[in-house]
């Protein structure tokens, strides 16, 4: 599908996402773990089950929300790239990335993430886009909608390589 970018340079436009969320745990349990158990529902789409990250008493074998809030900003953020890409006429080959978040916890039980370092591994096809190719993924954070929502510190440690 084609989609028509000078389009979306032109107009705003209001976008809604929804799920179902359901609590999966057992309230009497005397497992820790089964009580952070979740469903995530969104229709058209395969359903999947989380938890909390073990360290919270959670089940590490599933994804926690520290896991989606990262997947989604790389994502999103290989997304921004990818547009750009193509509008600068960057041919990408590959893309690999391996992000690296920060989550501080403080004794009263509350956190946030300080910081979230992106490292994108990008072959693309000709040495001469390589200087434009490491610019742009400043341009993609900046166009990012996740990164654009987040409160915290993104960096980037990008590598480009050429094929």
């Amino acid at each position: 599908m084609y989609l028509n970018f000078f389009f979306f340079e032109q107009m705003s436009q209001t976008h809604t996402y929804t799920l179902g969320l359901q609590w999966k745990g057992l309230e009497k349990s005397d497992s820790v773990k089964n009580d952070r158990l979740y469903q995530i529902d969104i229709a058209g789409k395969p359903s999947f089950l989380g938890s909390a990250d073990r360290v919270f008493h959670g089940d590490a074998s599933l994804y926690n929300p520290e896991d989606l809030l990262i997947a989604s900003l790389a994502a999103c953020h290989m997304m921004s790239y990818f547009y750009l890409c193509r509008k600068e006429g960057v041919k990408i080959l590959d893309y690999r990335d391996s992000p690296v978040g920060k989550l501080t916890v403080h004794s009263n039980g509350s956190g946030k993430f300080e910081e979230v370092m992106l490292r994108p591994v990008v072959t693309v096809t000709s040495t001469t886009c390589i200087e434009k190719a490491i610019a742009l993924h400043d341009a993609a954070g900046k166009l990012c909608f996740i990164a654009n929502s987040l409160n915290f510190l993104i960096k980037y440690e990008s590598v480009i390589l050429v094929e």
